[in-house]
Order: C-alpha cells, then structure tokens, then sequence
C-alpha cells in the first residue's frame, strides 16, 4: 500500500473492510482522501426553473451528473452569502446527498415522508418536487435538530408541511400505509462522509457497523409498514458497509415478498452497481469514481394492491379576523388546497389533508403567516418567503449587487426613492427576501432578526 495522508487515523478494521470492498481499486480509493471534497447547490425548483436561475446566477456552475437541478460551483463562488440563497432559490448541499431525493418519483399532490430529514437538505428538495401541493411531512427523532429544517423549508417557501420531531415508530397504527412516497435516510455509520468529516471516524469506532445495522432494520421495517400499497421507498445511507446496506435491504426483501428494488431512471454510469445478484438496482457512489462523497440507495416499490388510504380534506370553518382579512385584500393568490387556523393569536396556512388522529410532537404544521396584536395583523418572515413577487400589491426590488439589499439583509434602515409607504414586499430582483414598512422614502427593516445576513 502507498502511504496517504488524511486517511491515516482512519482505524484498521476500516481499512481492512475497504481493501475487501475495493480491491485492485482500494488505491485509487485512499487517493482520493487527498483530493478536496466537492460542493453543490441544489436549485429550489418551486421558485425558478433550472434555466432561468442559470442565466442570473453569477457562479461557476457545472451539472451534477444525477440530478437535473444540482451543481457543483467552486469554492470562490461562496453562494451562502448570495442574496439569492437568502431568497430560497437554493440549498446547499453535498453533491452525493441529492441522490435520494432525486430518485424518489415524487409527484404533485402526493403524500410524503421525509423519515429521518434534519438538517433538512432533502426536505428542501422533496417540497420543491411537491410545488405546494399534497403535504410533506418531515420528520427526525431529534426535535432540537428540527429547527434547522424548519428554517430550510420555511426558506424555500414551502406550505403544505408538517415537521415533527418523533421515533419513527411512533407513526405506527395510525399512520399505516398513509404515504405515497417515503425516502429514509437511515442513521450509519458514516465510512463515506469520512474524507469531508474526519470527526465521524471517532464516532464509527465507538457505533460501527453492529450498532447501527439492526437499528437500521427496525427503521425500514416501520417506514415500510407507512408506505401505501404501490408506493414507493427510497432507503438510504451514506456508509460502505454490507451490512448496513445490502443485508438490511435483505432482511426487508425475506420479509416481504411485495417489496421489490426498482431499475433507476437515467442511471448515471458513475454509479456501481449494489453488491450481489439481488441488489444490481442499487446505487454505491464511490469518491474514486465522481465528484463526490461515498453513499448507497435502493429505490423499493411496495407492489400490492389492497386499496389506497382515503386522504380525506377538510373544509375551511374558522372565521377571520377583521385585521387579518384586510391584510389578505393585498395578496394575490392564495393557494387552493389550504385552510387557515388560528393557534393562541397566530395564524396558520395549513393544507386541508385530514391527518390520523395521532398525538405527535409537531414543531410546525403548515405555513406560519403572522400574529395578531392589538387588533392589528403582523405577518411573519415565513409568509414573505411563501409569496411571489406579483402576488403582493406592493413591492421593492433590489438589484443582487445593490449595496442598500445586502444592507437591509443586515437588519438595517435603507432608503429609496419613490418608495411607497405602507407594508413593502422587499425583493432581490423577482425574488422576495422579507418585508419592510415604507416611511417618506425609508424602508424601516422587518427582517425577522433570526434571519438577519450578519
């Protein structure tokens, strides 16, 4: 063996696994851990399409192989400082991770799962396939880490959610056979994230493989268990290992004659194959191989046919506020498909999907719009990230270079002229980033402070 560099704290029993996984490529393999990792932006399609965010994007961009909307830029590009990342027009994400959220076949009005989703990346995709119709329940077992996909999903403007913070096991009953499509991300040992975060090595050897492989099982058991008859199941990690692999998708498969590993569309020829007969289907992304880190997915159809699970609508019975329904009188737009609740003074846009009589522990359900004080309707961040620019009567645009946007991404006062008084729509071009009370030609700041651009 050649002696490398970064990989040389990685421990022995690892390198011995991947001499057996790689073999004559085991080299090339170890190579690549002095090669830096690759970065990606994954374009919020609910918002812009691919082509017009191509011709206003000022970075280096070229195509990730595997997905219509992801692309590598370079490192000088720096686009979490972009006013267009602050517009949602974007998530950042490592190019290996799109993978499973683009072969999951989401379509409109579906009904989706996000099992195990903080810090939100994949969420972020899946409500840009959904384009505001169906509902995206995104769910972790860390309710803390939540926080950070709320934000994502609350950035890409996204209504028809229910983000959660429970076991995936506490779905089962009621949930049963709910989802039409449900993409797990399963907790693993993390041998393919090792070249970007050496601090995982340390986690691999105190939970390796033996931890995490039946935990995994039990995990896709229960996501099974919710996936409706003829929908589809999207299991993945971002681990080498067979057993957490391979050998979960086969306890699944001994268990389940319904379920079946589907062919992937357009396969990129960058992805190996799975390991055995069985398992061809699969995807294994190897460092060595492209232009990102190491992962596995396996997209499964659950194919019987006893019925579909009747989602049900509710219709809209809470009046509203007077306050409220004047605010209302300057949008445009609001989409069909939603009823609004009203929860201790705050005001939500909640898709009309009736839910399982389930008690779970839900950070938010659907679109947070505002609050109501002292007879007055005070609208939220969430909602100025959910609104298109033509949908509200008054607006401001601010070139992307314009020093007075990145001012007011700051917090700060800034002032235009001609600018009309009353509640403004502040823009980065067609693309709104907030809201602002016009004064005389001021733009006083309503920026929510937690989303301020320090």
């Amino acid at each position: 063996m050649i002696p490398y560099n970064k990989y040389m704290k990685c421990p022995e029993n690892y390198l011995a696994e991947m001499k057996e996984l790689f073999r004559e490529d085991c080299d090339a393999y170890l190579r690549s851990f002095d090669d830096a990792p690759s970065s990606g932006l994954r374009i919020n399609t609910a918002k812009i399409s691919t082509e017009d965010f191509l011709s206003l994007a000022p970075f280096h961009l070229t195509p990730v192989p595997w997905t219509s909307n992801g692309f590598y830029y370079a490192k000088e590009d720096d686009p979490a400082r972009h006013p267009f990342y602050h517009a949602g027009l974007y998530y950042i994400q490592e190019p290996s991770a799109m993978c499973p959220a683009s072969i999951l076949p989401v379509r409109e009005n579906d009904v989706v799962l996000d099992a195990c989703a903080a810090p939100g990346g994949k969420s972020f995709e899946l409500a840009s396939k959904l384009r505001g119709t169906g509902l995206l329940v995104s769910n972790d077992i860390s309710f803390s880490r939540q926080n950070a996909t709320l934000r994502h999903l609350e950035r890409a403007g996204a209504a028809n959610i229910l983000v959660t913070g429970n076991d995936l096991r506490d779905f089962l009953g009621a949930y049963d056979g709910f989802f039409d499509k449900i993409l797990l991300d399963v907790p693993c040992s993390g041998e393919g994230m090792f070249r970007k975060d050496p601090s995982l090595i340390k986690a691999y050897e105190t939970k390796g493989s033996s931890y995490y492989a039946p935990l995994q099982k039990e995990l896709l058991e229960a996501a099974w268990q919710l996936l409706k008859d003829g929908g589809y199941l999207v299991y993945s990690t971002c681990t080498f290992s067979v057993k957490e692999n391979e050998e979960v998708l086969a306890s699944l498969l001994d268990q389940h004659p319904e379920a079946v590993i589907c062919p992937l569309e357009n396969r990129p020829a960058l992805f190996a194959e799975g390991i055995g007969d069985r398992f061809r289907n699969c995807a294994r992304l190897y460092p060595h191989k492209l232009r990102g880190e190491g992962h596995f997915a396996a997209l499964l159809q659950k194919r019987t046919a006893s019925g579909s699970f009747p989602h049900t609508r509710l219709p809209q019975e809470v009046p509203l506020p007077r306050s409220f329904g004047d605010f209302l009188s300057h949008v445009r737009g609001i989409p069909e498909g939603y009823r609004y609740e009203i929860r201790k003074e705050k005001i939500h846009l909640v898709p009309d999907i009736r839910l399982p009589e389930k008690k779970l522990r839900v950070l938010r359900s659907g679109l947070y719009l505002g609050e109501l004080r002292k007879g007055r309707f005070e609208p939220s961040q969430a909602f100025a990230m959910a609104l298109r620019k033509e949908q509200f009567d008054q607006t401001v645009s601010f070139a992307a270079d314009d020093p007075r946007l990145a001012k007011y991404l700051k917090g700060e006062t800034v002032f235009v002229n001609g600018c009309p008084d009353g509640l403004v729509l502040v823009c980065a071009g067609d693309y709104p980033v907030g809201f602002a009370k016009g004064n005389a030609g001021s733009l006083k700041n309503k920026l929510d402070p937690a989303w301020r651009k320090l």
